[in-house]
């Protein structure tokens, strides 16, 4: 395969009031913690938040570009929602292998995501079928 325990690779992306907007009208999540100024300065993050699957879609981005790379296939994907993500934030998703199947192309990545102020705010596993 190519690859080791302890590889790791990174993407990075400025959350923007478009990308959240987008995101909303892309898979119909038009919650008003996401949307409404006003509502949202009365939740507990007192101003709007990004949808948690927006970060954690920056995850995905890094396993099919980066590590494992082209051809990478999903099998599962744990998600632990840390902390909020605000418009303007920029995230940086981060994969590390911490498993390599021996009898079958499959390894397994830590997957995390950070903010500009290196705060956790996502974090999980994912299973991968490397096809090469």
């Amino acid at each position: 395969m190519g690859y080791k325990i302890g590889d790791t690779a990174t993407v990075s992306k400025t959350i923007t009031d478009d990308d959240i907007r987008t995101f909303a009208d892309l898979i119909g999540d038009h919650n008003s913690v996401h949307l409404n100024d006003e509502f949202a300065s009365q939740t507990r993050f007192g101003r709007r938040i990004a949808h948690g699957m927006l970060s954690a879609s920056l995850i995905s981005t890094c396993i099919g570009t980066q590590l494992p790379g082209n051809g990478a296939i999903y099998l599962s994907q744990t998600f632990k929602f840390v902390a909020p993500v605000y418009p303007g934030d920029t995230v940086t998703a981060r994969v590390t292998i911490t498993k390599i199947r021996e009898d079958k192309p499959i390894v397994t990545l830590e997957t995390v995501c950070f903010n500009q102020n290196e705060e956790l705010v996502v974090k999980g596993e994912a299973v991968v079928l490397v096809e090469e």
